[in-house]
């Protein structure tokens, strides 16, 4: 049986269209104050129950989802598997600097407490962050949707880059498969969201530069690289990246911009309007994953890379 949160019923439904079953009936009531509560309409005793919510900002949504957990375990629900195709919290994943909280960890531990048996999710900004759960976790890639859109536009000359170092491995691995340079970006913070200096290595002369990243959160940073590898002479500039964070003044910066289209999934739900923005669905990989769950088959045989 397939729930969904408020915020991720877009997807919850695609995904239940996939898998041929109806989203379950869940009903939200809420109070004057913003509090709120979660009841299940229909009995979930002894089924598998797959729970689908993104937690982005703000924090309703994970408040939702621990509650539709909790309800779950108190149903008597055979399984409880929390289906988040955006992970939020996961930029603190370690103590970079003093006396600061490690988020994704505190997120982890709140959602083991409230009885998840496994997590599904995608693309988190640090792989590291599976060990932060006690139970399993079934980590997907954007990369099953947006390798083939990139193969299907069959540019000349294309070359991958990463838009700083901590995402080098991410590009190294779609350089490798579609079987081109990779171009790295050197980046500097003078603060959170704000990059201070930026450096091209590789070469971007007369190339058609593609941008891989895991989320876009003001867009600061990718808009800068494209700009200066557009400068550096880039025949062509786009972005790919799995989160569709968008903040802020990102959907200006983007229209301002040298790149010519920025693609993401809809993990996250895109309400605004930029006409260099374009979402891939990935519905049918988190009802397959499903599906492979519920049979007790490999999920890896559906990784590209």
């Amino acid at each position: 049986m397939v729930f969904s949160g408020t915020a991720t019923k877009y997807l919850a439904e695609k995904i239940c269209q996939s898998l041929g079953c109806p989203l379950g009936n869940l009903q939200f009531t809420r109070f004057s104050d913003g509090e709120f509560a979660v009841s299940y309409e229909e009995s979930i005793r002894g089924r598998d129950v797959f729970l689908v919510q993104s937690t982005f900002p703000n924090s309703d949504n994970l408040m939702e989802l621990l509650l539709m957990i909790d309800a779950a375990k108190r149903a008597s629900a055979k399984s409880i598997n929390a289906v988040i195709p955006y992970f939020g919290w996961a930029r603190q994943d370690r103590k970079d600097r003093p006396r600061v909280s490690i988020g994704a960890k505190l997120v982890a531990d709140l959602l083991s407490v409230a009885g998840v048996d496994r997590v599904i999710t995608m693309d988190l900004h640090a792989d590291q962050i599976q060990g932060f759960f006690d139970v399993p976790v079934d980590h997907l890639y954007a990369s099953g949707v947006i390798l083939p859109y990139l193969q299907s536009l069959h540019l000349e000359d294309m070359v991958i880059a990463s838009p700083d170092v901590g995402g080098s491995k991410r590009a190294n691995t779609y350089a490798k498969y579609l079987g081109v340079p990779l171009v790295l970006c050197n980046k500097t913070r003078s603060r959170a969201n704000v990059v201070a200096t930026m450096q091209i290595i590789g070469e971007v002369k007369g190339k058609n530069v593609v941008i891989i990243d895991d989320m876009v959160d003001t867009a600061g940073t990718i808009t800068k690289a494209a700009d200066i590898m557009k400068e550096a002479g880039a025949k062509s500039v786009r972005a790919c990246a799995s989160h569709c964070v968008m903040s802020g003044p990102a959907n200006e910066r983007v229209q301002d911009s040298a790149l010519e289209e920025i693609v993401f999934t809809d993990s996250i739900p895109y309400t605004q309007r930029c006409s260099k923005v374009k979402q891939l669905c990935v519905a049918d990989m988190f009802a397959e994953t499903i599906r492979r769950v519920l049979e007790n088959k490999s999920i890896s045989d559906q990784y590209i890379v």
